[in-house]
C-alpha cells in the first residue's frame, strides 16, 4: 500500500507534504508532485500536511482517481526526487479552488508515444 498524490495538487504543488516525507518518497515536476509507490511506508503523514487533500491512500480512491495510481508510478519513476519542494506555483492559492484540473498536468511524458 501507498498514498498517492491526486487531482487538487496540480498547479498548487506545495510541497508540504515532500518536507514531512520520512522516507523521500516525493518527486517533483512541472506543476505537480508524485509518490514513488515502491518507497511509501504509508505513514500517511504527508495526508496530514498536504493543504489542499490531494493525498490519499492507495485504498481509500475514489473510482475516478484510480488513475492516479498509475500516474504517481510512472511520472516518479522519470521526475526527480525531493526533499524540499521548490516553493508553491505563482498562482497556486487561485488553482486550490478550481476543480477537474486534470487536463492541466503538465507533462509531455504522458502524451502518446512518448
Amino acid at each position: 500500500m501507498a498514498c498517492v498524490v491526486t487531482e487538487p495538487c496540480i498547479n498548487c504543488r506545495y510541497g508540504e507534504c515532500a518536507q514531512a516525507c520520512p522516507v523521500h518518497a516525493f518527486h517533483q515536476g512541472p506543476n505537480f508532485m508524485v509518490i514513488d509507490p515502491t518507497v511509501c511506508v504509508n505513514c500517511t503523514v504527508c495526508t496530514l500536511v498536504c493543504p489542499l487533500g490531494a493525498i490519499k491512500c492507495d485504498y481509500e480512491l475514489a473510482e475516478g482517481e484510480r488513475e492516479y495510481l498509475d500516474l504517481n508510478r510512472r511520472l516518479s519513476a522519470i521526475w526527480p526526487s525531493v526533499t524540499m519542494a521548490d516553493p508553491p506555483l505563482p498562482d497556486a492559492d487561485q488553482w486550490a479552488l478550481h476543480g477537474k484540473k486534470r487536463e492541466h498536468l503538465n507533462d509531455a511524458s504522458l502524451m502518446p508515444g512518448a
